[in-house]
């Protein structure tokens, strides 16, 4: 009873500066952990936390020497933790400084913009897949994948399944290399993508599947590929590859992964509901600022 006298005490002192850093630092999480929530930085807090843990641990049983070994390897941790994990904090600072100021404030695509992006590409995906012509298509999300924008060929072009289509024609000089779609549009194709060497994949995957599962492991992309060989239409997301799917389950597959506020998300969603209302006035103003 007297500690929640004490909270309640606590928050009549608080002015409104500390409800204005409270809600700014609600706000930078909310934003930051999606770009940072990828299969590397998560083992990266796992053994984090799993070290402070056990470090805990040993201190409260009084396990002097197993206390003294770790709070000698945590006097150097950040060392040994920026030499040990050197390759996943680089690519976290570069997803995080690829992302601009104005998308971290900024809502995604719209859901009927996206509707349309994801039926195109169900269909040109449907077609290749008959066909038998490979394809990797990468949708990002927050995190921005500029770095491998460099390794192909940038053509920001509208998603269409003829477009699609032709870029990965078997003659086509760019249908080797992934195609990248990003904030609605074609944003690049031709690209190379980090391959994955998860001993979990099957051994009679190729390249293009190893190509895109390393992808989703490196980012919080979604990453559609149609095999060459097979034909089968596959997903890769967050390190899992999701295989021998239908046109119809890809086209849901990718509204949940693409698409998640769904018009029953934000109504039930108070957070959501007030985004709507400001986007909308936002557009209103611009409305009327063009009349």
């Amino acid at each position: 009873m007297d500690a929640i006298q004490s909270q309640l005490q606590q928050l009549t002192r608080m002015q409104w500066s500390d409800y204005l850093d409270i809600i700014v630092v609600a706000f930078l999480i909310y934003k930051l952990l999606p770009m940072i929530r990828t299969p590397s930085i998560m083992r990266i807090a796992r053994t984090v936390l799993a070290i402070v843990v056990i470090a805990w641990i040993t201190d409260a049983m009084k396990l002097h020497t197993i206390s003294f070994i770790l709070n000698q390897f945590l006097a150097v941790g950040i060392l040994a933790f920026v030499v040990l994990f050197q390759p996943e904090l680089r690519r976290m600072l570069d997803h995080l400084g690829n992302v601009k100021l104005r998308n971290f404030f900024s809502p995604s695509k719209p859901l009927q913009e996206m509707d349309a992006v994801i039926a195109q590409t169900v269909m040109a995906c449907e077609i290749m897949s008959r066909e038998k012509i490979g394809a990797l298509i990468v949708f990002a999300r927050e995190q921005r994948l500029e770095e491998y924008f460099k390794t192909g060929s940038q053509i920001d072009g509208q998603v269409s399944e003829q477009l699609i289509r032709n870029i990965f024609f078997p003659k086509a000089s760019l249908h080797d290399g992934a195609m990248i779609i990003r904030d609605g549009r074609i944003a690049a194709a031709g690209c190379v993508l980090p391959l994955s060497d998860s001993v979990r994949l099957s051994a009679d995957l190729g390249t293009r599947h190893r190509a895109g599962v390393g992808m989703s492991e490196a980012s919080d992309a979604v990453v559609v590929i149609v095999s060459e060989e097979t034909g089968t239409i596959s997903v890769a997301v967050g390190g899992m590859l999701k295989r021998h799917l239908a046109p119809q389950t890809l086209d849901k597959l990718l509204h949940n992964e693409l698409c998640p506020q769904s018009s029953e998300d934000v109504e039930q969603n108070p957070v959501l509901r007030l985004k709507q209302k400001i986007m909308q006035s936002v557009k209103e103003a611009e409305n009327y600022d063009e009349k």
